[in-house]
C-alpha cells in the first residue's frame, strides 16, 4: 500500500493526506465539540417547557398541599387547646 501511495509514484499524495489529516484533527478538536454542545443546549431548552397537562397536575398538587397545611394547622390548634403539653412528648 505504501508503495502505491508513495510520492514517487503519485506526486502530492503525502501532502494531500497530511492536509486531510490536519483538517480532520481541527474538525474533531474544535468544530465537533462546539456542534455537540450547541445541539444539546437547544434540544434541552425545547424540552424545558411543561405541557398544559403537567401544569394542571401541579396546580392540583399545590391546592392539595395548601388544604393539607390548613388541616394540620387546625389539628395543632385543637391539640394546643385540649392538651397544651403535647408538643413536649416528641
Amino acid at each position: 500500500m505504501d508503495l502505491l501511495l508513495s510520492s514517487a509514484i503519485v506526486p502530492g499524495v503525502n501532502n494531500a493526506l497530511g492536509m486531510l489529516f490536519a483538517l480532520l484533527v481541527i474538525f474533531l478538536a474544535i468544530v465537533a465539540p462546539i456542534w455537540l454542545v450547541l445541539h444539546y443546549a437547544t434540544r434541552n431548552s425545547a424540552n424545558r417547557r411543561i405541557s398544559s397537562k403537567d401544569e394542571a397536575l401541579l396546580e392540583d398538587l399545590n391546592e392539595s398541599a395548601r388544604k393539607m397545611e390548613d388541616r394540620i394547622h387546625t389539628l395543632e390548634r385543637i391539640l394546643d387547646a385540649d392538651h397544651p403539653e403535647w408538643r413536649k412528648r416528641t
